[in-house]
C-alpha cells in the first residue's frame, strides 16, 4: 500500500509539474539584480526585461537586492520557489568569485540552474580628472609615486571591479586601497566628484562619462579595441601586457525549476538578444554580444565551471576573504 501511495503521489506531482510548465508564465516574473539601480548590471537587465516581456506575455520586473558583493541578491534568488518566476541575474563576480570570497549558505553551481549566457563587458581603467596622467604608463607611475595607496572604488569584496583591481595590481606592481560601494554606479558618482582616484570598471558603466569628459579613460582589458570607443587603447597597446579580463553575465533560476520553463526563459532571452534594437542598445554601452552558438543553458554552465577553476586559486592566493 505504501509503495502504491508514493507512486501515485509522484505521478500526481509530475502531472502538476507539466501543467504548471504549460501554463507558464501566468503572472509577473522578477529578475533579481544584486547591485544598485543605475549600474551596468541593472542597465543590461532592464533592456532585456523589457524585450522578454513581449515574448513571455507577462511583466518582467527588476528587483535590486544589494550588499556583500551581490551575494545577498543571489541568495534571495536561490531561496525562491523553483517555478520560473524568480531569475537570478549576475556575472563573473556574483556567480564565480563570491564562492571563493564569502562563506555562502548556498552552492553557486548545485543550487542554481543556468538559463542563458549574456553579453560580456571588458573592463576599463578610469580615473578622476584631477589625476595628472594622460596615458596608462603615466597613470601607473603616478599610482606608484603616491605616499599612501590610491583609492579604488569597487562594488564590494569579490565584485568584478574588485577582482579586476586585484588583477591590475598583480600585473602592474601597484598597491590600491579599495573603497566598497553597493554597486559601481555610486562608485562612479564619487569618481566624478573626485572623492576616489580610480575604478577598474565595467566599460558599460563608465563609457558615457568618458565620452562626456567627466572621467578619464586609459585602457580596456580586451584583446581588441571597442568598435563603440575605438580611441581607447587596449592594455597591451598601452604597454601593460597580461591585463586581459572580460566580465561576462548570465541568468540563472533556482535548482529544480522544470526544464520546460528553463527552455521558455532561454528562448525569450535569445529572442531579446537577437532583436536589432536591443543589440544596438547593448553594443552602444560597450558590451560584446554572445556568439549565437553560446546562447544555451549548457554554455553558461560550462563557462561558470571553467571560470571557477580559473579564478578561485587567484582569489585565494590574493587572500580576498570576507566572513
Amino acid at each position: 500500500m505504501k509503495k502504491a501511495f508514493w507512486a501515485a503521489l509522484i505521478a500526481v506531482l509530475a502531472v502538476a509539474g507539466v501543467a504548471r510548465a504549460q501554463d507558464y508564465p501566468s503572472h509577473p516574473i522578477t529578475i533579481i539584480v544584486p547591485f544598485s539601480a543605475g549600474g551596468p548590471s541593472d542597465a543590461m537587465a532592464r533592456v532585456l526585461a523589457e524585450r522578454m516581456r513581449v515574448t513571455l506575455g507577462q511583466p518582467v520586473v527588476i528587483e535590486n537586492v544589494t550588499g556583500a558583493g551581490g551575494s545577498i541578491g543571489v541568495g534571495r534568488a536561490v531561496q525562491s520557489p523553483p517555478d520560473g518566476y524568480t531569475i537570478s541575474f549576475g556575472h563573473l563576480g556574483t556567480h564565480v568569485a563570491n564562492g571563493a570570497v564569502y562563506k555562502l549558505k548556498y552552492d553557486l553551481v548545485a543550487d542554481l540552474e543556468p538559463v542563458v549566457l549574456l553579453p560580456s563587458n571588458p573592463m576599463i581603467v578610469v580615473s578622476k580628472n584631477g589625476v595628472p596622467a594622460t596615458s596608462l604608463k603615466e597613470l601607473i607611475e603616478w599610482l606608484k609615486s603616491r605616499p599612501s595607496p590610491p583609492t579604488a572604488g569597487t562594488a564590494g569584496a569579490g565584485s568584478g571591479s574588485h577582482i579586476a583591481g586585484v588583477y591590475f595590481e598583480s600585473v602592474s606592481g601597484i598597491k590600491l586601497q579599495y573603497v566598497p560601494y553597493r554597486g559601481t554606479a555610486p562608485a562612479l558618482n564619487d569618481l566624478i566628484a573626485g572623492q576616489i582616484d580610480l575604478i577598474v570598471d565595467q566599460t558599460s558603466n563608465s563609457i558615457n562619462q568618458v565620452r562626456a569628459g567627466t572621467v578619464r579613460a586609459y585602457a580596456i582589458t580586451d584583446d581588441k579595441r571597442l568598435p563603440s570607443a575605438p580611441e581607447i587603447p587596449t592594455a597591451e597597446e598601452a604597454g601593460l601586457k597580461g591585463f586581459n579580463m572580460t566580465l561576462w553575465s548570465g541568468m540563472w533560476v533556482p535548482k529544480g525549476t522544470p526544464k520546460e520553463i528553463v527552455t521558455k526563459l532561454n528562448a525569450a532571452a535569445v529572442e531579446a538578444l537577437n532583436d536589432p534594437a536591443v543589440k544596438k542598445q547593448l553594443e552602444s554601452q560597450g558590451l560584446e554580444m554572445t556568439p549565437k552558438d553560446q546562447l544555451t543553458p549548457e554554455a553558461l554552465g560550462t563557462r561558470q565551471k571553467a571560470e571557477i577553476a580559473k579564478w578561485w586559486p587567484i582569489i585565494k592566493a590574493a587572500n580576498i576573504k570576507v566572513d
